[in-house]
């Protein structure tokens, strides 16, 4: 019987946006997505599960990204705009 894939958690993370465990399904976001614009929630969501089916940055996964998410490379240059973290917005 095939385990179903989980959103385990969100969680503060201090050098990623995201794992994915393949081996258990299991994805945890980072926290500081919700401070991003959608589409990088979107990129990351994607990315990880994208390596359910590739556990490595290998080419096949960079096609596998291509295939289902062709802009993905805008909406990770957007991800990777400062801030990166903010803690206190000054509204």
């Amino acid at each position: 019987m095939r385990s179903a894939l989980r959103l385990h958690g969100i969680k503060r993370m201090h050098t990623k946006w995201g794992s994915c465990h393949s081996t258990s399904k299991r994805i945890w976001l980072n926290l500081e997505l919700g401070k991003k614009h959608p589409d990088c929630l979107e990129y990351v969501l994607v990315h990880e599960l994208m390596h359910l089916l590739e556990p490595t940055h290998s080419d096949r996964f960079f096609e596998l990204m291509d295939k289902h998410m062709p802009n993905w490379e805008q909406h990770k240059a957007l991800l990777d705009e400062p801030p990166i973290m903010h803690v206190d917005w000054n509204y």
